[in-house]
């Protein structure tokens, strides 16, 4: 049997690809084949922390508007949300009660989540209930699905500013002016707990600089301890090192299954390309043997009119299979890029439409907050001038024809 093992990962988003968790995570997306999702135990997903009919991006700009959070001095492609997705084996819940069960594991872990971001950070926090595990569900003969929790959040961490020495206080200089929640992935997970090797000393780089553990394993540890202490036990915290480690249980889960499916395959394509070429050849091996097995007077073979026939039709039939499956294999690497070449282009496309929708949230929020002001802003800065009107629909002055010069002269 296979060990219960506690996973916890951190994925990193930018404003630019946000949407793509967030269209997951809150089942905004049009399909899920892919991923084993029923549509019909949608509505089971368990919200422990909502955010509403808001993005996630609308929410961001809304407490930074607030002065909650800062994006001072970030760059374009800044990290500015932390996905942590907290996962034990499937198994593991079926044998404790299943989907209540997970709904207490899951709640208990998102205080663990709470606990690491500050509630206040928080977007969004969900546990999935929705998604079959198609393995754990031909084992025990009925629907086994997987739960698992996805946490959006903010890596937000306390940053002083000081004050420059524009300041006309010469005093102030170099002292605290604020402390701001600044947005900040890389301190929020900056470790600063030194490795030790088994005497108990630091282990040191080659520049001799101290080694530290990584703050994801740290949080490995965390989470195993706050669910134990919580009452949580028959499982183990992920194994150290392992890729598993740093994969969702679901995406363990699938690679694992993708990898099963190939090796099955594999084995299905080699027995049949023993199978066929051999079937096929005694086939032609019974008729061929049973043709011109008469013999004249002088040891030469005779062939009837049918079966000469017969042995032409399978020459021709070689040979024109020969053309077939040169064109076929041609075909296949034809589709199997121009597949590749649509996918990256779909890809591009949710790309732009991400950004676009991102540089028209401005527009959006102002809509949203304002609508008719914004409605009266547009309708004045579009409203052609009076005078501008007047000069179009006058008609224009007719001048007097210019008289010819004998006309003149008289």
């Amino acid at each position: 049997m296979a060990k219960n093992m506690s996973v916890a990962r951190v994925v990193r988003y930018t404003s630019a690809n946000i949407g793509k968790a967030e269209r997951h995570n809150e089942r905004k997306n049009d399909s899920y084949e892919n991923l084993n999702v029923d549509p019909d135990r949608i509505e089971m997903n368990v919200h422990f922390k909502d955010p509403g009919d808001s993005s996630f991006m609308e929410i961001l700009t809304e407490k930074e508007e607030r002065g909650e959070v800062s994006r001072k001095n970030l760059r374009k492609d800044a990290t500015l949300f932390d996905e942590m997705i907290i996962d034990v084996n499937t198994m593991y819940f079926e044998e404790h009660g299943g989907y209540d069960y997970a709904k207490k594991f899951y709640e208990e872990a998102f205080h663990f989540a709470e606990k690491k971001f500050g509630s206040e950070n928080i977007i969004s926090a969900v546990m999935h209930a929705d998604e079959i595990n198609q393995a754990a569900t031909e084992e025990c003969g009925h629907p086994v699905y997987h739960y698992h929790l996805h946490v959006i959040a903010m890596p937000v961490v306390k940053k002083e500013v000081r004050w420059t020495k524009r300041c006309k206080d010469p005093e102030l200089v170099g002292t605290v002016k604020e402390v701001i929640n600044q947005i900040s992935h890389a301190k929020k997970w900056e470790s600063k707990t030194p490795e030790l090797d088994e005497l108990g000393n630091p282990v040191l780089r080659a520049n001799g600089k101290p080694k530290y553990i990584k703050s994801y394993s740290i949080l490995q540890d965390e989470l195993f301890e706050h669910m134990q202490e919580a009452g949580f036990l028959d499982f183990e915290r992920g194994e150290r090192g392992s890729t598993a480690e740093h994969l969702s249980s679901l995406q363990y889960q699938y690679q694992k299954d993708l990898e099963r499916k190939a090796e099955l395959e594999k084995m299905i394509e080699i027995e049949t390309l023993k199978y066929e070429p051999a079937h096929n050849a005694f086939q032609m091996y019974q008729e061929l043997d049973s043709i011109g097995r008469k013999r004249s007077i002088t040891g030469k073979i005779i062939v009837d009119e049918k079966d000469f026939k017969k042995l032409k039709d399978m020459a021709k039939e070689v040979l024109s299979s020969r053309s077939v499956i040169k064109q076929l294999k041609e075909d296949v690497n034809f589709y199997k890029r121009r597949f590749a070449e649509k996918a990256a282009s779909v890809e591009r496309l949710q790309n732009r439409l991400d950004e676009l929708t991102e540089l028209c949230r401005p527009y959006l929020n102002a809509m949203k907050r304002f609508p008719e002001k914004v409605k009266s802003f547009l309708d004045d800065l579009l409203k052609v001038p009076e005078k501008e009107k007047q000069r179009t629909h006058e008609a224009p002055a007719i001048k007097p024809k210019k008289k010819k010069r004998d006309e003149l002269s008289r």
